[in-house]
């Protein structure tokens, strides 16, 4: 379940937003002044308002000072219907937004804030935090155009809140403006990542979630493949690898491969998980590989033991390797082997199987250069590399994947440059607001 954000505490949000005001009377008829006061208060002089707005100002000013809740309520009462001029406005709006403060009503913070804004006399110093509070409490109150109005106005403004991505993100995924928010999304996580910060997961979590319900499927997983190189941990890695194994649809092949990375990510955290890669294992006539990937579920917990139904998968896949793995290397080294593309490729699939990734590499190679399978050969040749350790032949080969496994190729690509899982994030929160 998701959370919202909190706001800024009343205290906190008195600061940003200023609590005092310099005010003056503009004497009437004096147009020539009025503009020159106007000026002063573009350097910070202050405002200037008119003649008979001024005794309900001052009724406010005071009220305000003494932090007299219920008597800024009068005085405020009696201003707004006296207030004519924008600057008479503006003095209205900013004593609206502190008895918001002082009541913690934020339906009153942000009805002040939109009073001052409106004017147009907010100074450009205080443009972006004004904003920025009117969008969030805009989005608390599920006002999302308005919301996505003032968070883009606050951010011209030159806002650095870390709130502003993803309340903006939000705003425009709430309205099915996928693109937009996406858009926002993604230049929200290069820039916390070229600052040395990890990203929000919201940032991509959100998304995410807008573009399965959109069925757009390819832009999904292109976003979740980013998303593991900031959140490099198991259940990541599970719920990417999940979706891609149900789309390999009769390709038993990749549905081997996909769940190959599963178990390199230690992403294999249910027992289905270990049936169907035992099965397909089993079908491909690499008995190693499955012994050694129920000897990984019992240790991890997974497969219970007994576990009749594996243990019994295990003796009997234990018994047809035999001895195999020791006539591994001799038979590697023969030429018809190497000569033979399906063969040289089927002996260093059995090596990795063993846990050899050293040697299937050589095997691999002889599989391409005798006209096999390039995409398939090179692929598993880039998984044998990047198990053994060898980070750069493993990149470049996984660079001239083009094919089905393109994507897996991307993945590992992110495994090998993300080192060991990040630790788990905490739980999700939502983007905002004033409540």
């Amino acid at each position: 379940m998701f959370k919202r954000f909190r706001s800024m505490p009343a205290t906190a949000m008195a600061a940003v937003l200023g609590c005092a005001m310099m005010i003056s009377a503009a004497p009437a008829g004096a147009k020539e002044k009025k503009e020159k006061d106007k000026k002063e208060e573009a350097k910070g002089g202050g405002i200037s308002v008119s003649k008979g707005f001024m005794p309900a100002a001052k009724k406010m000013e005071d009220a305000f000072k003494a932090k007299d809740a219920a008597a800024l309520q009068a005085a405020l009462a009696e201003a707004q219907p006296t207030a004519t001029t924008p600057d008479d406005k503006y003095l209205a709006g900013f004593y609206q937004l502190q008895l918001g403060i002082l009541n913690k009503d934020t339906t009153l913070q942000g009805q002040g804030l939109d009073t001052m804004l409106e004017t147009g006399l907010t100074p450009a110093e205080s443009a972006a935090a004004y904003n920025f509070y009117s969008g969030n409490f805009a989005y608390g109150a599920k006002n999302y155009a308005k919301a996505v109005q003032r968070l883009e106005a606050a951010k011209a403004a030159g806002s650095t809140d870390a709130q502003l991505p993803l309340l903006l993100m939000d705003s425009y995924l709430q309205q099915g403006q996928v693109d937009q928010g996406i858009t926002v999304a993604k230049a929200a996580i290069e820039a916390s990542r070229a600052a040395g910060q990890r990203p929000s997961d919201e940032l991509y979590v959100r998304p995410i979630q807008a573009l399965q319900k959109a069925n757009r499927s390819n832009e999904m997983l292109d976003l979740m493949t980013l998303r593991m190189r900031d959140y490099n941990q198991p259940q990541v890695w599970r719920q990417t690898l999940f979706i891609l194994l149900q789309q390999t649809g009769e390709n038993k092949e990749i549905a081997l491969d996909t769940l190959r990375l599963m178990r390199a990510t230690k992403s294999m955290l249910q027992r289905p998980e270990y049936s169907e890669y035992a099965a397909l294992a089993t079908e491909a006539a690499l008995p190693g590989e499955v012994v050694a990937l129920i000897k990984e579920g019992k240790a991890s917990k997974v497969i219970p033991t007994p576990d009749p139904n594996f243990d019994g998968v295990a003796k009997a896949q234990g018994e047809r390797a035999g001895d195999e793995e020791s006539t591994l290397t001799a038979y590697a080294q023969k030429p018809s082997t190497q000569s033979n593309p399906k063969v040289a490729g089927a002996t260093g699939d059995a090596m990795v199987g063993y846990g050899r990734y050293a040697d299937a590499i050589p095997l691999y190679k002889a599989a391409l250069t005798a006209g096999g399978d390039k995409e398939l050969w090179t692929y598993r040749m880039g998984v044998a590399q990047a198990l053994s350790g060898d980070a750069a032949g493993a990149k470049a080969s996984f660079a001239q994947v083009t094919g089905p496994r393109k994507r897996l190729a991307d993945l590992w690509v992110i495994k090998v440059d993300g080192g060991a899982a990040t630790p788990a994030p905490a739980a999700a929160e939502a983007p905002a607001t004033g409540s």
